[in-house]
């Protein structure tokens, strides 16, 4: 593990398990923006470790970046961590100076003909934290690649708040004739952001799953039942091991997709992490919820905090379904010889 990982995995550490508090995540559900969360995180360095320096990064990688996305997961931050994260790198992918503040995106790509002049007049849904976004990027397929448009969400005519199950805002916006503030166009594929946006839900995944680890354990441990606790009974060490695998396994997917994306091409392993993790939900979700009782589904406990998260980010950026489908294309094209060879990844 690289220096700056290693400061990184500390510097969150501290901050999210000092910050992050049950009353913190609650009040954002309600709507209230966590200012000063946020300050601490731009002032930690935390929304831009994967940029170089020239653009205002810390230098690293895709790495970086995932030890902070699943960080925020574990500790279900009430933030526009990965969408600021997402939406920096096309910035900065299209030589765009990357603005402070919360960014967010719209999650797929909109015609060309809307970015082709220096005002955009656009209705989009489901639109991440744009109610407390700075700043939203667009991008459009132009048959050539991709252009990438950075807007003020201050120009927009009107922004329709909506949530998510975990009462994340998935806002509706609607641009009237506003300006654009940059824009550029790049050799980025037509969906790279639904791409990239399936690999950073699924590093917030891997560390909702491991927060629903630690709590069943922590659970297991303190419940007591018929004299003893509940986690020594084989049964429910049975079911935590479960667990535990699935834990291991989607950790292992999605920073494989980030290693990928560090080399450039990482369209595979991201398909296969989403589709991991995606799949694992179901199982984690009910062992972690089996081993809490009745107790787990009360708003009063925390164990919500993540599974809600986890069904919610499930479906954004294609579910499990969805990648799994294109894992299958993918295999039917390449043939049966390289079946085994992908699997093993000695093919790729």
């Amino acid at each position: 593990m690289s220096e700056l990982r290693v400061m990184l995995e500390d510097a969150v550490t501290r901050l999210f398990g000092d910050r992050v508090t049950r009353e913190c995540v609650e009040a954002a559900e309600r709507g209230a923006w966590q200012g000063d969360l946020w300050r601490a995180v731009e002032e930690n360095g935390l929304t831009r470790p994967h940029l170089p320096e020239d653009a205002g990064g810390a230098g690293g990688s895709w790495l970086e970046a995932y030890v902070i996305l699943r960080a925020s997961g574990r500790y279900t931050v009430p933030l526009p961590l990965a969408e600021t994260v997402l939406a920096s790198w096309l910035l900065t992918e299209a030589k765009i100076d990357v603005p402070d503040g919360p960014l967010t995106i719209v999650p797929t790509a909109v015609d060309a003909a809307v970015l082709g002049g220096e005002a955009v007049t656009l209705d989009v849904a489901d639109v991440p934290w744009a109610s407390v976004a700075a700043h939203i990027v667009v991008a459009a397929d132009t048959g050539d690649g991709l252009r990438v448009a950075l807007l003020s969400s201050a120009s927009a005519a009107e922004i329709r708040g909506g949530q998510n199950i975990a009462r994340e805002p998935r806002d509706g916006v609607r641009f009237v004739a506003a300006p654009v503030l940059a824009s550029a166009q790049t050799t980025l594929t037509a969906d790279v952001v639904h791409v990239y946006g399936a690999m950073v839900r699924s590093a917030q995944m891997a560390g909702a799953m491991e927060a629903l680890l630690a709590q069943s354990v922590q659970y297991a441990g303190e419940r007591v039942q018929f004299g003893r606790a509940i986690a020594k009974f084989q049964v429910i060490q049975h079911e935590l091991a479960k667990l535990a695998g699935a834990v291991a396994a989607s950790g292992a997917a999605a920073e494989a997709a980030f290693v990928a994306a560090t080399r450039g091409h990482p369209r595979f392993e991201i398909a296969v992490a989403k589709t991991r993790i995606g799949d694992a939900v179901d199982q984690a979700t009910s062992i972690a919820h089996q081993v809490h009782g009745a107790i787990g589904f009360t708003y009063e406990h925390g164990l919500h905090f993540a599974t809600r998260r986890l069904w919610a980010w499930r479906s954004e950026f294609g579910s499990d379904a969805y990648w799994a489908e294109e894992l299958g294309r993918a295999a039917l094209a390449r043939g049966a010889d390289a079946l085994w060879p992908d699997l093993t990844a000695r093919g790729r």
